[in-house]
């Protein structure tokens, strides 16, 4: 049994809880809001997941300290763009405590990668990348699900893998810390391009092609900022690719459908009510493109749908008649 501390009471925070709960570990969140932690404390209930009975093993509380003494290692899951500020507050309590980064995105300020944010802010960390394909809603109720743990530290790749595995999950370790968050973030770019693609109606087809291409695009940009080359053809890349472009459950995907059937995007985030990691991330991938001259035609065209209002299905077609190529 292991004491835990997970920073952050989303639905994903929440789901790697009541997963490790289930396993026999101690777990304490941390949450911004009050209404939270009195929701979990005292009805047992999460607000992002509705059916889910909370596991006695979890308690929350507002107090960085407390959440954080006593515990073994410590789950970073709040939304890319409050990591640096919320890590501020809770970096003296950290010791020599691991570091697992479980959020999946940029700083959109400075273009970094959370790990280097969190490196940026304590050079002594300690740290490990959690990703691979998961969603909140199926990991609270035990449906098998494979994700990888990448960092430097053979020590925290051992104790991800043993304090995570069960019969409902299976844990892949990898020391390439770079090409595994950079998988789980890019490939919400091209969920959402899912989204609009099924807003505007289009078939199985021009998924399929999406997919194929997206993956391509994001693999190209992924090694130039320092990733390995097969690291996007595994579990960060491909398999969290696939599932956030398919499922009903992606907020990415969502978000997009909703741009395709011509919702603003104001309009966009009020109805997904939950923080889109895809609208920053494209604006980051975008910049990052051009800065190192990475062609990236599905990034450049989403990137004018959402913030120079071009036409999605205009967007198309101007994807499906560039100039030939070959594969």
């Amino acid at each position: 049994m292991s004491k835990i501390a997970i920073i952050g009471s989303g639905s994903w925070g929440v789901a790697l809880a009541t997963h490790l709960a289930r396993c026999g570990n101690e777990i304490k969140i941390w949450s911004f809001s009050e209404e939270e932690k009195n929701l979990i404390n005292q009805e047992r209930k999460c607000k992002f997941l509705p059916d889910l009975v909370i596991n006695e093993n979890i308690i929350c509380s507002n107090d960085f300290e407390e959440t954080i003494e006593g515990t073994e290692f410590i789950l970073h899951v709040t939304p890319s763009k409050f990591t640096r500020d919320t890590f501020k507050q809770y970096k003296q309590y950290v010791g020599d405590r691991p570091i697992i980064i479980c959020s999946k995105g940029f700083e959109r300020e400075t273009l970094k990668t959370l790990d280097e944010v969190i490196l940026e802010e304590l050079p002594t960390a300690k740290i490990g990348v959690l990703s691979g394909p998961s969603h909140a809603e199926e990991v609270s109720i035990a449906v098998p699900t494979v994700l990888v743990i990448a960092s430097k530290h053979q020590e925290i790749l051992n104790k991800i893998q043993d304090t995570f595995m069960c019969n409902e999950m299976r844990i892949y370790t990898s020391q390439d810390v770079k090409g595994v968050e950079l998988g789980g973030a890019l490939k919400n770019i091209i969920a959402f391009c899912a989204g609009v693609a099924a807003g505007i109606g289009l078939g199985d087809n021009s998924f399929a092609a999406l997919i194929t291409r997206g993956l391509s695009e994001l693999t190209r940009l992924g090694v130039k900022l320092g990733g390995e080359k097969e690291t996007f053809y595994g579990l960060s890349g491909l398999g969290d690719l696939i599932v956030t472009c398919l499922s009903e459950h992606s907020r990415n995907r969502k978000a997009g459908k909703l741009i395709g059937q011509g919702k603003s995007l104001e309009e966009t985030k009020k109805e997904v009510g939950m923080v889109i990691e895809s609208i920053d991330n494209i604006e980051v991938a975008y910049e990052l493109c051009k800065i190192n001259n990475v062609d990236m035609p599905i990034v450049e065209t989403v990137y004018q749908v959402i913030y120079e209002k071009l036409d999605p299905r205009e967007a198309v077609k101007k994807l499906m008649t560039r100039d030939k190529k070959s594969e």
